[in-house]
């Protein structure tokens, strides 16, 4: 099947379901709250990005894998989070930061494994992954926080003056 039908199918399938949802919500036959269905239009540009990815997997679509992998990831915290009225979005916010790294690190292992893409992907990874330790280990991560920085710190100025 040409990619370009399969695109125009999608697209054409999903839109008459969402239609015929909004009719049968307007006529009172089921009751669809919008509240839980708005991160339907996150998640599925997302995957939408993946599959035309992994349908004609070149080096050229790899780019691809970028916004598909953010918006996944922004998608599934949004749905967990509409399911939980945002209780956690004040300990999950570092995922924002995560989100941009899986994205990084998808087109790192599809698209040619450049090396300099590792650089954004660890930095943004060890920024996120910091901050939801320290949100989750709650006050000693207030503690653990500002010592993991200055260590860091220190170990950047000994590198720093040992060259």
């Amino acid at each position: 099947m040409n990619s370009k039908i399969g695109f125009s199918l999608f697209w054409g399938i999903f839109l008459i379901i969402i239609g015929i949802l909004v009719i049968l919500n307007q006529l009172s036959v089921i009751s669809l709250f919008w509240k839980f269905i708005w991160p339907i239009f996150i998640l599925v540009p997302g995957l939408i990005f993946e599959f035309s990815y992994f349908a004609n997997p070149t080096l050229q679509n790899a780019g691809l894998l970028v916004p598909g992998g953010i918006l996944i990831v922004i998608g599934i915290l949004f749905f967990f989070s509409v399911f939980t009225d945002f209780v956690y979005m004040d300990i999950l916010w570092p995922i924002f930061i995560l989100a941009p790294a899986f994205g990084l690190f998808q087109l790192y292992l599809f698209g040619g494994r450049r090396r300099a893409l590792l650089i954004p992907v660890f930095m943004l990874g060890f920024i996120g992954i910091l901050f939801l330790l320290a949100n989750t280990i709650g006050d000693f991560g207030r503690i653990v926080f500002p010592i993991v920085l200055i260590v860091l710190g220190l170990i950047i100025i000994y590198r720093g003056v040992r060259r």
